[in-house]
């Protein structure tokens, strides 16, 4: 076997089972997501504040079209 034919094994090996510690502890960012999920609520909640008439309105516009 090459040189080069064993390096692209063993890299494509490790993309699929990697070896290193700190890779398979990585769970993502957490805080950041609930950051994200928080805010978007947050910014659901005042726009539904703001403009619930006009949103009630369009969403029953919708099904009225959809349903003949």
């Amino acid at each position: 076997m090459t040189r080069s034919r064993r390096l692209l094994l063993q890299s494509r090996a490790a993309a699929v089972h990697p070896t290193d510690r700190s890779c398979r502890r990585e769970r993502g960012d957490v805080p950041g997501w609930v950051l994200i999920t928080l805010m978007t609520a947050a910014l659901v909640t005042a726009l539904w504040a703001v403009a619930e008439d006009q949103l009630v309105a369009m969403f029953r516009s919708a099904l009225a079209s959809v349903g003949g």
